[in-house]
């Protein structure tokens, strides 16, 4: 018997804002333990939440982004278990009328190759709602610590439908999410700092049965990578299980990264169990058109529309995007330069892909700090399209001089005497002298051979050291032989 998978994702992403969620004490990461906090924050008798609009707006602005209905009407519940990591012993949430309904995500999955475009898929959400972060607990050999630093964060929690049916699916999924918060401004989704967390749901039935098997929920995947590696080794699991006859039982799993394997935490709680009613402290909150259109004219070119826009208005192809589109402020470094000349994009767009991304890796340069502008690279591109120098001295000698230096290409031929101190007739008495000294490549070429023209090529820029035209001299050499 055949067997599929069906996977759906809980995706918690923290809201980028100066203070909580309840709370007007700051937000942050890298402090000394249980410093941002408040009456609040820790539960005291008496102490009210209040609510941050801060994180309202991110979420709204996440839910358009992401295709949801927003409601005129949300309102705030309470979710009630004890944990040492939550000193109130309920966490302030969204039941049944949460912020976001509906909505869906668009990934890719990976093509044949890195340069061919994989098949695009919309992932349904159910819904997305807003809630209290929980603190941190860190566990030593003898001794577990507490860290309410963390606490009161304002967290979002996207849930899907189980719409997805591999590990690569799902790390398609969090990449797509990944990607857009980050180009709105919601979040920076730095997962090793907690701010972009995923939990799993994956059951295993039999090809055709439209009924789902027994779910097990995977928590507290905090990498994309170990999402995908923890949902396809525990499809593997399951299905090995149930070939045997063996049931799956509903429970709580973890991911050890370390050995490779999902490990049993808990039997599942029932959802009845955490007893959710209204929170007494806390308004509903009515959202009108005016301020969900003021905060989708705030939403940018995201990035699967920049990414075709790149291919059709640019022509550049699907390899060169994939590596701009990605980063919003590469991508739109890119287009600073490539809109001042479209027919030249292509040209721009493989030194910033290749070139000035090497550049930055190996000197670890950030963008901003980058001594090359969008004018500046423009420029060395303007200057191989006129001739002036071939595209591999551009490359090779210019382009690293004017990462290093912030000096314009002009510039640099100049200090470097790179500019060819010989005109197109001398090219052309070069291309006859290698034409004459080398006939049998010249007949192999007269007989139907072009790449035997490449065996002349190297002959006359040796003769101009390196500085001739390979466009002009492959068209010199065929006018000549012809």
């Amino acid at each position: 018997m055949e067997y599929e998978a069906v996977i759906g994702l809980e995706v918690h992403v923290q809201i980028k804002a100066k203070s909580k969620i309840f709370s007007r004490v700051q937000a942050g990461y890298g402090h000394e333990p249980n410093k941002l906090v408040d009456p609040v924050v820790m539960g005291l008798p008496g102490a009210l939440p209040v609510m941050n609009k801060a994180a309202l707006d991110g979420i709204i602005k996440a839910g358009l982004a992401l295709n949801c209905t927003i409601p005129e009407t949300c309102k705030w519940d309470r979710k009630n278990y004890f944990y040492p990591d939550s000193p109130n012993n309920y966490q302030i949430t969204q039941y049944d009328q949460p912020i976001c309904d509906g909505g869906y995500v668009e990934i890719e999955l990976p093509g044949e190759t890195r340069a061919v475009m994989g098949e695009h898929k919309k992932i349904k959400l159910t819904r997305i709602h807003l809630e209290n972060d929980v603190g941190k607990l860190n566990h030593f050999s003898e001794d577990s610590l507490v860290d309410y630093n963390r606490a009161f964060t304002s967290l979002m929690e996207i849930v899907s439908e189980p719409d997805m049916s591999s590990g690569e699916e799902a790390f398609a999924f969090l990449t797509a999410i990944r990607q857009t918060m980050i180009y709105c401004g919601i979040s920076d989704c730095d997962m090793e700092k907690g701010q972009m967390r995923a939990d799993a749901n994956i059951s295993v039935r039999p090809v055709g049965q439209k009924e789902l098997g027994q779910k097990i929920e995977l928590k507290n995947l905090n990498s994309i990578t170990g999402v995908k590696n923890g949902i396809e080794y525990e499809i593997k699991r399951q299905t090995r299980e149930l070939k045997k006859g063996n049931a799956i039982k509903q429970a709580t799993w973890r991911w050890n990264a370390d050995l490779n394997q999902t490990e049993m935490m808990r039997e599942k709680e029932d959802a009845h169990d955490y007893r959710y009613f209204p929170d007494p402290d806390l308004m509903p909150v009515k959202i009108d058109d005016e301020w969900k259109s003021r905060l989708q004219s705030e939403i940018p070119e995201l990035p699967w529309d920049k990414q075709r826009r790149f291919m059709e208005e640019y022509g550049l192809p699907y390899s060169i995007t994939a590596v701009l589109v990605p980063d919003r402020a590469l991508s739109e470094w890119f287009e600073a330069a490539a809109k001042q000349a479209p027919k030249l994009a292509q040209a721009i767009g493989n030194l910033v892909a290749n070139d000035l991304l090497r550049e930055l890796s190996e000197t670890g340069e950030s963008l901003a700090d980058c001594k090359i502008t969008p004018d500046s690279l423009l420029g060395l591109v303007q200057v191989v399209e006129k001739g002036t120098i071939p595209k591999n001295v551009a490359n090779k000698d210019v382009f690293p001089e004017m990462f290093k230096t912030g000096e314009t290409a002009e510039q640099v031929i100049e200090r470097k005497g790179l500019k060819p101190d010989f005109d197109e007739g001398q090219v052309r008495v070069w291309c006859q002298e290698a034409i004459d000294e080398n006939p049998k490549p010249v007949q192999n070429y007269k007989d139907g051979n072009e790449k035997a023209l490449n065996a002349l090529l190297g002959p006359v820029m040796k003769k101009s050291r390196g500085k001739a035209n390979p466009q002009l001299v492959n068209k010199l050499i065929r006018e000549l032989i012809s």
